[in-house]
């Protein structure tokens, strides 16, 4: 069976490595577990960045076209189809 697992070498600071270290243990997780929680977690929060600022941009040109109400965008958005 192939591996499904590859590993990825970085180097850090010591005291960021006894840091890592001390979360995973306190985790109760490995350094690897750790590491995928914590790229999972990174993932997460720029998607959100990512939502919030298209969402954020929509809502100015909503307000340019006249809309300030969820009704006022539904009713934009069905009378263009």
């Amino acid at each position: 069976m192939p591996r499904t697992a590859t590993t990825l070498g970085f180097s850090v600071p010591p005291a960021l490595k006894k840091e890592v270290e001390t979360m995973a243990r306190d985790a109760g997780m490995t350094k690897s577990e750790l590491f995928r929680d914590m790229l999972r977690t990174y993932k997460q929060a720029r998607a959100e960045q990512q939502f919030f600022a298209v969402q954020e941009s929509v809502a100015r040109y909503a307000h340019t076209a006249g809309a300030y109400t969820e009704d006022d965008i539904e009713k934009m958005v069905f009378e263009d189809r």
